[in-house]
C-alpha cells in the first residue's frame, strides 16, 4: 500500500476511541475502511464539492454523502431550509403540512407514484414496500438479485451488494433462516434466470424487487430490454413489480429510473436525495396497493418520526430546486458524460485491466478485463490493486468511497477545473500501480 502522505493523527485518535464504544469503530461498516486498509477519515466539514476532516485535510468529495447531495454539501437553499423548520420545532408525532407538500410533489413528479409514505431509511422503505407487495398479492415469496443490496432487513440480506460484498460475507449471521425462506435470487441482466423461478413457483411469488441500475456492485447497467422483460413477467404472473430507487430515484432525472428507461413499476422505493442528507425514506405506486397500508388496509406499518418535519422541509427545498432549474438534468448528465468518458480514456492509456461503467451522474472503475453485467463479473474485480488506488486518490486530495463495489457521485456542485484536476490525479495514481 502507498505511504500516507496526509496528515491522520486526528483521525486515528478519533477512530481509536470509536472502536472502544462503537462495533468496528463506525455506524454503517464500509465507512471503517476494512476492504481497503488504513484509518477511516474523520469528516469535520462540507460545503459544495469538498469536504474538510478533523486533521484539516480537504478532499474533493465524489461520495456526496452516497448520493444524497446531488446539489453539492451544505446547499444554501436547504440548509436554510432546515434553520427556519428547527425554528418551529423539531418533531411533533403528528400530522403536519410538510408531509402533505412532500407527497404532492413526489406523487406531482413521477406519473405512477398514486400515493406514498414517508418513513426515515431506504431499508425501511423497501421492508415496508415487500410488505405491501405480499398484503396486496396474498403471496409470500419475493425475488430479488444477487449483488442487488436493499438495505439491511432480514429478508433482504441474501446474496446482497455493498457492505456486506465488500466485507466477503454473502448473509449475515442472526437472520434466521425462516426470514429468508422465501426470498428467491436470480441473476441480474438474465430474464431467463427469473422466469425459470416464476415457473416454478407460479402461484407464489409477490414481488420481484431490482435496483433498476445495479448501483451496490459497483455499478451495473441494466442491459436493454431486461427492465422491460421484468415489467412483462411480473404482468404474466400478477406479481408486483418494485424498483429499488433509493440511489436512482430523483438522480437520473427528475422521474428517477422509471423516466430515464421508460419503464414503469408498481411500487417504488426512494430515499437519499428526497432529504437532501437528513434521514428519510419513501415508499409509494399504484393507489390499490397503498391503499392496503394501515390506517387504510391490514398491512400494517408505522413511525415515530415518520414525515419529521425537519427532513421534510429539507426534501422538499432540494426537490423543489431539481424540478424548476431549467436544465438541471441536461446539464449534469452530459457534465457526467463528459467526465465518465475522459475517465475510461485515462484508464485505457494506463494499460491496466480496468473497466469504466456509468449511467447519468453514477459511475465506478472495475479492477477487471471482464465486462460487468452482473454479481459474479463484479467479482473478478482486482480488490487489491482497487486499494492501492483508492489510497492514492486521497493522499491527492480526492475522496472515493473506500469500496470497490460503491459507486462514484457526481453533483451540480463539481466545475469542471475540479473535474480536470481529478483527472490528473488518476492518470498519476494509475500509473503507479
Amino acid at each position: 500500500m502507498l505511504e500516507n502522505r496526509l496528515r491522520t493523527e486526528k483521525s486515528e485518535e478519533l477512530f481509536a476511541r470509536a472502536c472502544k464504544v462503537i462495533p468496528g469503530g463506525v455506524n454503517s461498516p464500509v465507512r471503517a475502511f476494512r476492504s481497503i486498509g488504513g484509518t477511516p477519515r474523520m469528516i469535520a466539514s462540507a460545503n459544495g464539492s469538498h469536504m474538510t476532516d478533523e486533521d484539516g485535510n480537504t478532499y474533493l468529495d465524489f461520495v456526496g454523502s452516497w448520493g444524497p447531495m446531488i446539489l453539492g454539501h451544505n446547499h444554501p437553499a436547504v440548509r436554510e431550509a432546515v434553520i427556519k423548520a428547527c425554528e418551529d420545532g423539531l418533531s411533533f408525532g403528528a400530522a403536519t403540512k410538510k408531509e402533505v407538500e412532500m407527497a404532492e410533489l413526489i406523487c406531482g413528479s413521477v406519473p405512477n407514484v398514486e400515493m406514498v409514505r414517508m418513513v426515515n431509511s431506504g431499508t425501511e422503505a423497501v421492508m415496508s414496500a415487500v410488505r405491501a407487495a405480499r398484503g396486496f398479492t396474498g403471496r409470500d415469496k419475493i425475488i430479488k438479485f444477487a449483488g442487488c443490496y436493499h438495505g439491511h432487513a432480514d429478508a433482504m440480506l441474501v446474496q446482497a451488494g455493498s457492505g456486506v460484498m465488500t466485507a466477503g460475507v454473502p448473509d449475515s449471521a442472526g437472520v434466521p433462516k425462516g426470514c429468508a425462506a422465501d426470498t428467491l435470487t436470480a441473476v441480474y441482466n438474465e430474464p431467463k434466470s427469473v422466469q425459470d423461478l416464476f415457473e416454478r413457483f407460479p402461484d407464489e411469488i409477490a414481488a420481484v424487487i431490482v435496483e433498476p441500475v445495479g448501483a451496490n456492485m459497483g455499478v451495473v447497467l441494466p442491459e436493454d430490454g431486461f427492465l422491460q422483460a421484468l415489467r412483462s413477467l411480473c404482468d404474466r404472473y400478477k406479481a408486483v413489480l418494485i424498483f429499488d430507487e433509493v440511489i436512482t430515484g430523483f438522480r437520473l432525472g427528475f422521474a428517477g429510473a422509471q423516466g430515464y428507461f421508460g419503464v414503469d413499476a408498481d411500487l417504488v422505493t426512494y430515499g437519499k436525495i428526497i432529504g437532501a442528507g437528513m434521514p428519510v425514506g419513501a415508499y409509494g405506486g399504484k393507489r390499490e396497493i397503498m391503499e392496503c397500508v394501515s390506517p387504510l388496509g391490514k398491512v400494517y406499518q408505522a413511525g415515530t418520526l415518520s414525515g419529521n418535519p425537519v427532513a421534510m422541509a429539507a426534501g422538499i427545498a432540494q426537490l423543489t430546486l431539481l424540478r424548476d432549474t431549467p436544465g438541471f438534468y441536461e446539464e449534469l448528465n452530459q457534465k457526467a458524460k463528459w467526465f465518465y468518458g475522459r475517465v475510461e480514456k485515462t484508464v485505457r492509456e494506463s494499460g491496466l485491466k480496468a473497466v469504466v461503467n456509468s449511467c447519468a451522474s453514477l459511475g465506478c472503475v472495475f479492477f477487471t478485463d471482464q465486462a460487468v453485467v452482473n454479481y459474479e463479473t463484479a467479482k473478478t474485480s482486482d480488490t487489491d490493486r482497487f486499494a492501492k488506488y483508492c489510497h492514492a486518490m486521497f493522499d491527492a486530495g480526492i475522496y472515493l468511497a473506500p469500496s470497490q463495489f460503491e459507486a462514484m457521485f457526481l453533483s451540480a456542485a463539481h466545475k469542471k477545473e475540479e473535474l480536470e484536476y481529478a483527472l490528473d490525479v488518476m492518470r498519476s495514481c494509475l500509473n503507479t500501480l
